[in-house]
Formats: structure tokens, C-alpha cells, sequence
């Protein structure tokens, strides 16, 4: 009796030392325990599940794994076998009985030996040949069923388990399973082997480890994230959202949005995700324009029937005729302001309370008080400012001479041409080029607000 403790204390120690914490767990109150075992598959292994008459085929390389769950009987190894219980989602009761009755036999192989190890082993290595599975597993489709075989059972009975509650089953022959755990498994177990594996960078030719790389699902190429960040990072910042793609040569396959968000941050990621729906909104036929207020620019669905649009974001009613894109929306706001806007303006503005009353109902208080004052405003700065070559602020040039120093940037510039000059010499610019140090004394620009203005 002695010796068979000893024999069960050694044999769980080994147990412990030789699998991890996900692969073995031991009741420490007494002998017992359960261990799961991962069933090696063949390359090219198959899952074919049925549900109704429709057949789904999946290549799958890991399943759920077998749980073993034992119990040592006080006169084990000497005299008895474990008691012990086999759980699983993919095999049928009968595979099950079958497995189980080669534990046992296995276990009256050894001559009163430990025997777990040895059944590990066998349902790690040798359950697909013995149940002769090959390179296709036949499942049927019912969500959250679980299969068990367990030894003290009369006759072996099976149980079920559905959504927590024990409910009996007439057919012995079928399995039913859910694809969506199969495929959550196998996916899981994909990404810890990828993570402890090492690849070479195609971009730095460095060795990383897969936990520290991305791999891009359409093409399968892999490189380290420090890379790709800067690669996404560079286009974004740059505008060139189209050239977010593969780094290999010759491959025009793209990261996924996730995997761009996840290694660039929210706002770039924000920006990435504006100018790629951009850039597909200009690929489209001529159905769409943009909001010309600057500060807004979102897309606009047209209609065939009609030359005016409305932003669904601003509430910002506009003519289309010109408009085809941000810097033309400007153009189509300049013309339209200068055949009516401003006199729409005035009208409002220096109208009686009952006449502002009757503009605001056909034209809506909105659009009067907000968007078209503030259009008025943008198209008073395009005329009226320019930016700084330095820095890019917008400026105005109220008096002087050609030379603008920026109040932004405190950097020198011609008004005329926009030349970024320095600060000393910076008149030796005017003897060589086509621009006067003092504007013209009779240019003058009238202001979409009435009065006039004239520049020095």
C-alpha cells in the first residue's frame, strides 16, 4: 500500500514537470486531477461539417482538446486502473467507448505499472490512426454540445451537455458540434505558435519574434511592427493613403483596418480612415461632391434632377455646378457670392424684424445666421489673405511694403509671389525678379462686406 502512494506521489510530481498549467491541474486534496491533451493532426487536415444539407469545409490544424480526468484509486498501480473520465467535442460516443476501452487495455498491458503518461501519449500520438481518421473529420452542426465517456457509467452511457443542462441523446453514431469553437480554437493556437516563432524582417532583415510582428492575412508576408508603423505612419502623414500596402516588392496587398489602427494610433487612423473614403468617393462617377466650408469638406451625395446640394453634416446648402472636389467647391462659392449671396446678406441684414422673419422661413435661421455668413467670412479670407509659405498660417497684409514677416512664424516672405526670403538681404529679391517692393497705389479689393480696402 505503501509503495503504491509513493508510485502515485512520483508519477503526479512527473506529471507536473512535464506539462504546464494549461495542460494539467491537480486536485491537491487528493489523488486526482485532469489533463488535456492536443491531438497531433496531419497537414492538409480537414473539417467537413454538415447542417442540414449544407457542407462546410474548414482546413483546421489544432482541435479542441481531449479533457482526461482521473482519479487514483488507493490500490493503484498495483492492483486497479485509474478511474477516469474522457470529455470531448468532436468524437462520437462510440469513439469515445472505444478510446477508453484502449486506456483500459493499455493499463493491464503494463503488468501493475504507472500508466498516465503512457495514456497521454497514446491520445496525443495514435487516437486519430486507431479511430482510422485520416485527413477528414465528418461533423454535424448543433451549438454548445459536449460529448463524455466516463468508465464507471453503466454501459457505458453517454451525457451531454447543452447549455449547462444534462439532456439525453438517441443517436450514438453522430457528434454534433458548432464550427464558430472550432475555428476560435484553431485560430487561437495559430497565434501562440506565430507568437513564440522567429521571423526575418523583409524591410530591416532582422530576426523578430512573431510577438513583436504583423502578418498581412491577404498575402501572408510578415514583418516587424516597428517597420510597418513607420511605413503606415509615413504615407498617412503624407496623404498618400493608397500607398498603405504591402512593403514587399511587387505585392498590392494592404493591411487590414484593424491591424493599420492598432499600429498607428487613433489619430492618425482617423485621418487614414477620411482621405481612403475620400479616395474612394473620387473614383466613383460624378455623384458626389464636397461641402465647400472649409472647416467641414464631408461628402455629399448630388441630385441628377438638381444643381444645388445640402451637407447632411453642416446643414450648409450650396451650388454644384462647379463643385467636384474642395478647391473647386471654393470656385463654385466665389461665383455663387458674387451673384447673389451678399445681396442675400444685405437683404437680411438690413431688413426690417418682419422681413428677417420671412427669409428665415423660406431660407431657415441656420442658414442665414450661420452658414451662409460664415461662407461669406471663408470667402472673404481666400480673397483677402494668403498663407505663409513658412508655416502656412493664414495671413492679411493691412499696410507696408512687400516684405511680410509672419506673426505666426517670425519668418520674412514676398507678398507678391510668396518667395521665402531671408532676413538679411531680403530686398536683393526685388531687383532680381518681376515683384515691386510696394504694391501698386491704385490696386484696390472690395470686401464681400461692403467698403473697401487698399493694400500699402
Amino acid at each position: 500500500m505503501n509503495t503504491d502512494l509513493e508510485d502515485q506521489e512520483d508519477e503526479l510530481l512527473a506529471l507536473h514537470s512535464i506539462f504546464g498549467l494549461e495542460e494539467f491541474v491537480r486536485n491537491e486534496s487528493n489523488p486526482a486531477g485532469e489533463i488535456r491533451v492536443s491531438v497531433e493532426l496531419p497537414a492538409d487536415f480537414t473539417v467537413a461539417l454538415t447542417e442540414g444539407e449544407t457542407v462546410r469545409q474548414y482546413e483546421i490544424s489544432f482541435l479542441p482538446p481531449l479533457l482526461l480526468t482521473f482519479e487514483l484509486p488507493e490500490d493503484y498501480p498495483s492492483s486497479s486502473p485509474p478511474s477516469f473520465t474522457l470529455t470531448c467535442s468532436w468524437l462520437t460516443h462510440i469513439q469515445l467507448s472505444a478510446l477508453g476501452a484502449q486506456l483500459t487495455d493499455l493499463y493491464q498491458a503494463t503488468g501493475g505499472a504507472v500508466v498516465l503518461f503512457s495514456w497521454v501519449q497514446f491520445l496525443r500520438e495514435d487516437t486519430l490512426q486507431f479511430l482510422d481518421i485520416h485527413t477528414l473529420l465528418e461533423l454535424y452542426s448543433d451549438e454548445h454540445s459536449t460529448l463524455r465517456y466516463s468508465q464507471d457509467s453503466q454501459n457505458a452511457a453517454l451525457s451531454e451537455t447543452k447549455n449547462n443542462q444534462d439532456t439525453p441523446k438517441s443517436d450514438d453514431q453522430s457528434c454534433n458540434v458548432s464550427d464558430l469553437p472550432l475555428l476560435i480554437y484553431d485560430a487561437a493556437q495559430k497565434q501562440k505558435v506565430f507568437a513564440a516563432t522567429v521571423f526575418d524582417c523583409s524591410v530591416c532583415f532582422v530576426g523578430w519574434l512573431g510577438s513583436e510582428c504583423v502578418q498581412l492575412p491577404e498575402c501572408g508576408h510578415i514583418f516587424c511592427q516597428a517597420c510597418l508603423t513607420e511605413f503606415c505612419k509615413l504615407h498617412i502623414t503624407e496623404g498618400n493613403v493608397r500607398g498603405v500596402t504591402c512593403p514587399q516588392a511587387d505585392c498590392k496587398a494592404s493591411p487590414t483596418p484593424a491591424q493599420v489602427k492598432s499600429l498607428v494610433g487613433e489619430e492618425l487612423f482617423s485621418r487614414y480612415d477620411r482621405l481612403l473614403l475620400q479616395s474612394t468617393l473620387d473614383l466613383m462617377p460624378a455623384d458626389v461632391a464636397y461641402c465647400p466650408r472649409l472647416s467641414c469638406a464631408s461628402p455629399v451625395i448630388l441630385e441628377k434632377s438638381s444643381t444645388a446640394a445640402l451637407c447632411s453634416v453642416c446643414g450648409f446648402a450650396f451650388c454644384v455646378t462647379l463643385c467636384r472636389c474642395v478647391s473647386e467647391a471654393v470656385l463654385c462659392v466665389a461665383v455663387c457670392a458674387s451673384e447673389g449671396l451678399k445681396a442675400l446678406w444685405d437683404d437680411y441684414t438690413s431688413g426690417s424684424k418682419q422681413r428677417q422673419l420671412v427669409l428665415q422661413s423660406r431660407y431657415s435661421r441656420r442658414v442665414l445666421q450661420v452658414n451662409l455668413e460664415g461662407s461669406l467670412s471663408e470667402h472673404w479670407m481666400e480673397i483677402n489673405s494668403k498663407n505663409c509659405p513658412h508655416c502656412f498660417c493664414r495671413i492679411e497684409k493691412n499696410r507696408g511694403c512687400n516684405i511680410m514677416t509672419c506673426s505666426q512664424c517670425r519668418k520674412c516672405f514676398c507678398w507678391a509671389c510668396l518667395t521665402r526670403l531671408p532676413y538679411a538681404g531680403a530686398s536683393v529679391h526685388f531687383e532680381d525678379s518681376p515683384c515691386s517692393v510696394y504694391q501698386d497705389m491704385n490696386f484696390v479689393q472690395k470686401s464681400y462686406f461692403g467698403g473697401e480696402r487698399r493694400d500699402l
